[in-house]
């Protein structure tokens, strides 16, 4: 069940009028803050992130699964939309068996290597000009304040690498 904080702050989103890619991020946000508290752990980063776009989904984030998504996935995706609707919660044993194997899991998933790590091999993974596009858009909707921060941030790390 996600958090009251959460589910506030993807309402505030909502509202705003953001993506549902954006709605989403709040939940997986919140995922890697389980993990690094020691609720319970991932295999990679790749699953933690996959643990909450699926609790997105069931909350209601109208959240469609990646264009590169397997037929497996897409489908796992149409079913935790579904689950949005019936509001069923799974049986006891089945939350008690999926809690433990993530327990089992180690912490290093939520790492800042790992995040790093799995947002490297993501962007590796777009052409160029799909990067462009991004870093294009980004800096169109960042407003005055956030490039000057940007701008300023980026000088420092030239400055730290220098």
């Amino acid at each position: 069940m996600p958090e009251a904080t959460t589910m506030k702050r993807v309402a505030r989103d909502k509202r705003q009028g953001k993506s549902a890619g954006t709605q989403a991020g709040e939940f997986v946000r919140e995922e890697m803050e389980h993990i690094r508290e020691g609720k319970h752990g991932a295999r990679s980063a790749k699953q933690a992130i996959a643990i909450g776009l699926s609790k997105a989904r069931r909350a209601g984030v109208k959240l469609p699964p990646s264009g590169t998504a397997s037929p497996a996935t897409r489908r796992k995706a149409r079913a935790d939309s579904t689950a949005a609707t019936k509001r069923r919660q799974p049986s006891r044993k089945r939350q008690r068996a999926t809690l433990g194997a993530l327990q089992r899991e180690g912490r290093a998933a939520a790492s800042p290597t790992a995040l790093s790590r799995h947002a490297h091999s993501a962007a590796r993974q777009r052409s160029a000009g799909e990067r462009s596009a991004a870093a294009r858009k980004a800096s169109r909707t960042k407003g005055r304040a956030g490039r000057q921060a940007a701008a300023k941030k980026a000088a420092r790390t030239r400055r730290a690498a220098g």
